[in-house]
């Protein structure tokens, strides 16, 4: 990239954009094009729409996680018309944010680290609420009736997974602070 520059401690080049990267760090961008694309199928197969699976993956697959429309356009050969349209949906549903740059009418569009875990928490409140609401069903079906077993054991595997997601987000801040106290002790 030409807004690349060597860092004067050496070992490490900046971006423009505040991301770093190790030196000899250099990517084959053919490869990255078809990572970039892989991921996109899979989060596609898993039912998010094409165009924001690869808008998506293409921000995932960026050390800084934050590009520009015009930037996401150009590394996915799609219209910037493509790109508006799936940088919409993902803002809508939480996946990124946008942000202006310094001194620039042009927005980024950036992907937290810890976008994954946010967006996992936010599925227990959902949860939550779908289980209430299908309780509510077992009393109106009539609890002896195929129906109302039926949502009787959806009720319980989705009471089941809240209460896993519970477990999970604990054992995943202990699994954070280990690795963090790891990196800081080397």
């Amino acid at each position: 990239m030409a807004d690349q520059q060597r860092d004067e401690r050496g070992g490490r080049e900046e971006r423009g954009d505040g991301a770093e990267r190790r030196e000899g760090a250099v990517r084959d961008s053919e490869a990255v094009a078809r990572y970039v694309e892989r991921v996109a199928g899979e989060l596609t197969e898993m039912g998010m729409q094409r165009m924001a699976s690869r808008v998506f993956a293409c921000l995932l697959a960026d050390d800084a996680g934050a590009l520009t429309a015009a930037e996401v356009s150009e590394r996915l050969h799609v219209s910037p018309a493509a790109v508006s349209g799936a940088v919409r949906y993902l803002g809508l549903v939480g996946f990124i944010s946008r942000e202006r740059e310094p001194g620039s009418r042009r927005e980024r569009y950036r992907i937290e680290s810890d976008r994954w875990y946010q967006l996992f928490a936010q599925r227990e409140q959902i949860i939550r609420r779908f289980e209430h609401t299908l309780d509510s069903g077992v009393g109106i079906l009539g609890p002896d009736t195929p129906a109302g077993r039926r949502i009787e054991e959806t009720t319980e595997f989705f009471a089941f997974l809240r209460e896993e997601n519970g477990r999970l987000e604990q054992r995943w801040w202990d699994y954070v602070k280990r690795r963090q106290e790891a990196t800081a002790a080397e």
